[in-house]
């Protein structure tokens, strides 16, 4: 594959690398041996028994889950310049 002046190969050590970094955060993320908390950790509301035995290792309570994952998309530093369809515009 012609990939200008990038050496051979280098283009998918760059995906490789990508989906390295997120495996590795998402891992990092995951609670495997840990028990699920009764009470969440930021607001301290009961955590149902439901979502307890459904989510292994949970730590918070459904509405600051969801705040939490929206901080975390607003807080997304994805390099959307590297993409080809933002070179073809």
């Amino acid at each position: 594959m012609a990939t200008g002046w990038a050496r051979e190969g280098a283009v998918q050590e760059q995906i490789e690398s990508t989906i390295k970094d997120a495996v590795d955060k998402a891992r990092s993320e995951m609670n495997h041996a840990s028990e699920s908390l009764t009470h969440c950790e930021w607001c301290d509301a009961e955590i149902p028994p439901a979502r307890r035995e459904a989510l292994k290792g949970v730590r918070l309570c459904i509405e600051c889950q969801e705040e939490y994952e929206q901080e975390k998309r607003s807080n997304s530093n994805i390099n959307r310049r590297g993409s080809k369809d933002s070179q073809l515009r």
